[in-house]
């Protein structure tokens, strides 16, 4: 990613405060000093007495826990080899799942259908509260779990049970489904980046060098962004929301392809509906906003409400300012004061909104700066409409690159839910089913072959530290489930425009 701290005045401009960066060198430095060792040593030997039948079961991942079905991937690579990278070479190999009630009696399997070195396994037809036992295996070795020490995470399921252990079995207690029918899914997404060349690039920081796509690959953010919108609709999405960041930086033919992917969902102000990022600002004041003549037709503003059958949408512009988009993001007066409007008009109307800066950002890996989400004054007066707009249920938003749920005492029936990146590690969306006593919100790692092998790639972006930050502390923040009164919406398509609000084309 070139990030919002890809520039060295840009990083100057947003430094965090020194109790950040001390609580973040505390936790990152014992990990920090040993990637500079080997650095300084270069790649690891090939082994020289290497079997050729010996591979290795590693990064086995929770992605996904809805009330009946689990997501499990990780990546079988040959012990002793190196990519030039510091990670194993790929073997292809068959891969499954077995599980059960019991962790003695693991009596069921689940198999993929075809060998392959990055494994994506989904088990089905589970039951909804059940505690289950799995192990996963390439070959019959056991999978171990990418760990997540730093945090005090787990990767491989809601209990402690089998960690430390040599494959597990690891365990997941499924969730109940949302109270009442289902009437929609919505796809959430953010920071597609296309245009970028570099993941996790950032000047001036040695260690933080980034990872490049292999030399003759199509471009990562476009082949993650197509399998956004393939698995998007695989999983039933009726609607598409990407929160920012469409773009590297910008530019408009970078801005014109990332409409030409998404447009494979439908219609831009029909099937799906983009709000601008940082990264997607004009360049210098006077410039063309390519964002807003690519996706606005050049016309009115770039925030917006919809009405979906009850449901009523809200897309904010949380870079309607100037600046060289490290700074804190910011809504323009205007343009908070008609947010605030209309919370107020319909106080009980179930409410969606997203944008891309989060409100607050906590329990990070990294030094939280102010450039990391919305400025401080205008996040408290947000959240003191959603205090008293009992119908909003849920704020959407990216630009931190994590799965994080959090749950303000300010605005306690408002889930605040950052989203992972589309273009790198784990790479996919959040699908939010909307049910009419509540909602589930469950992350997907998207699962073509070629989002697989970049997905592997870039989990050494940061120095290999980036599955502590960006998988989500817990598995409840990329998977959980919420009561809320939604009986209000109706499962029907998208409806004309709200005339107070912003204008999008049709």
């Amino acid at each position: 990613m070139r990030c919002c701290f890809s520039a060295p005045l840009a990083a100057l401009s947003a430094l965090p405060s020194p109790c950040e960066v001390v609580r973040s060198g505390a936790l990152l430095a014992p990990t920090l000093l040993r990637a500079a060792a080997a650095a300084l040593h270069g790649p690891a030997r090939k082994s020289q007495h290497r079997h050729p039948d010996t591979l290795a079961a590693v990064h086995l991942e929770l992605g996904t826990l809805t009330e009946d079905s689990a997501v499990i991937t990780w990546y079988t690579g040959i012990p002793g080899t190196d990519d030039g990278l510091g990670h194993m070479l790929p073997a292809v190999t068959e891969g499954e799942v077995v599980y059960g009630t019991h962790p003695a009696r693991l009596d069921r399997s689940a198999a993929e259908d075809r060998p392959t070195a990055h494994h994506q396994v989904e088990l089905t037809g589970l039951e909804p509260g059940q505690t289950y036992y799995y192990q996963a295996r390439s070959r019959g070795r056991a999978a171990t779990p990418t760990p997540l020490h730093l945090i005090r995470g787990n990767a491989v399921g809601t209990n402690l049970y089998g960690l430390g252990s040599s494959g597990g079995p690891y365990s997941f207690t499924t969730p109940q489904p949302p109270p009442g029918r289902h009437l929609l899914s919505i796809a959430l997404c953010n920071d597609l980046h296309v245009g970028e060349t570099t993941s996790g690039l950032m000047a001036g920081v040695p260690l933080m060098r980034g990872v490049a796509q292999e030399p003759g690959l199509a471009p990562y953010p476009e082949i993650m962004s197509r399998a956004l919108v393939e698995e998007a609709r695989r999983r039933g999405a009726d609607l598409l929301l990407a929160a920012g960041d469409i773009s590297a930086g910008g530019a408009p033919r970078d801005l014109a392809e990332a409409k030409r992917i998404l447009d494979g969902f439908g219609p831009h102000g029909q099937d799906y509906f983009v709000v601008r990022g940082n990264h997607d600002r004009p360049r210098r004041r006077g410039d063309d906003d390519a964002f807003r003549d690519g996706f606005l037709g050049g016309e009115g503003p770039a925030y917006f409400a919809r009405d979906l059958g009850g449901l009523r949408i809200i897309g904010l512009d949380t870079y309607e300012k100037d600046g060289n988009g490290a700074d804190a993001g910011g809504l323009g007066a205007e343009q908070l004061s008609w947010f605030r409007a209309r919370l107020k008009e319909h106080r009980d109307q179930p409410t969606i909104v997203f944008g891309h800066h989060p409100l607050t950002v906590r329990d990070s890996l990294f030094p939280v700066s102010r450039g990391q989400r919305l400025g401080r004054r205008q996040a408290r007066s947000i959240l003191e409409a959603y205090a008293a707009a009992p119908g909003v249920f849920l704020h959407h938003a990216g630009h931190t690159h994590r799965n994080k749920r959090t749950v303000l005492p300010q605005a306690p029936h408002v889930t605040l839910q950052e989203v992972s990146a589309v273009k790198d590690y784990p790479g996919g969306f959040c699908l939010l089913r909307i049910h009419s006593g509540g909602y589930a919100l469950n992350h997907y790692k998207t699962s073509s072959a070629a989002a697989r092998e970049w997905g592997e790639r870039s989990r050494r972006v940061a120095g290999g530290l980036w599955p502590h930050h960006a998988l989500g502390r817990s598995v409840a923040d990329r998977n959980s489930m919420t009561a809320h009164d939604l009986s209000g919406v109706s499962p029907v398509r998208l409806a004309a425009p709200c005339p107070a609000s912003g204008t999008l084309p049709a």
